[in-house]
């Protein structure tokens, strides 16, 4: 098997049709990709494991409690290495997994996949609707408002943070400047307004 980021993005459309599943996994994608950068990981094994790590969520949306495990095994049955497995595995750690996050790419996926959702949201209430102004301190504000994006799970990220170990100040900043890379496939700045 060819594992390519195109038969990745393929494999990934087969399971699912929502455009916004679609634009989450390519923002834990970008994010992924740009950790590996900074911390001298594999980035395209990292960006991989990022792009599949919900493979699984709309079809299991009515078993919750088997996210990430149908995933995993329909990677393992593409051929997909044991450590993007694991990682698809480890990244439902304490909700549907009891798979923990052990290296750095594993808690990486683990703290950024409900980051990326909160960064979004707080780019689309943005007049420009753009992660490009967006700032840390921006995104502390509304993590703050609990009613905001209310579906992230911040005590999650602060676990996932505390892991890798990094201060949740880089964590954010990095994720707004891996997200800047991709906006306009992400359907913000002039793509949101349009």
């Amino acid at each position: 098997m060819n594992f390519t980021r195109e038969n990745a993005l393929d494999l990934l459309k087969k399971h699912n049709k929502d455009e916004g599943h679609i634009k989450h996994a390519l923002a834990v994608e970008a994010s992924m990709k740009f950790f590996a950068e900074k911390m001298g990981g594999d980035v395209e094994k990292w960006g991989m494991a990022g792009l599949l790590h919900d493979i699984d969520w709309e079809e299991m949306q009515e078993t919750p409690e088997r996210h990430t495990i149908e995933g995993a095994r329909w990677l393992s049955e593409e051929g997909y290495p044991e450590d993007i497995v694991r990682a698809v595995l480890s990244h439902g750690w304490g909700i549907c997994s009891d798979v923990q996050p052990e290296n750095d790419m594993e808690k990486v996926l683990f703290t950024v996949d409900e980051l990326t959702g909160l960064v979004m949201t707080a780019a689309l209430v943005r007049p420009s609707r753009s992660v490009q102004d967006l700032e840390v301190k921006s995104v502390k504000k509304k993590w703050k408002d609990k009613a905001f994006a209310k579906g992230v799970d911040r005590e999650l990220i602060i676990k996932g943070a505390e892991m890798i170990p990094m201060p949740l100040d880089t964590v954010i900043e990095w994720v707004i400047l891996a997200m800047r890379r991709i906006e306009p496939e992400l359907g913000l700045g002039s793509a949101a307004r349009a």
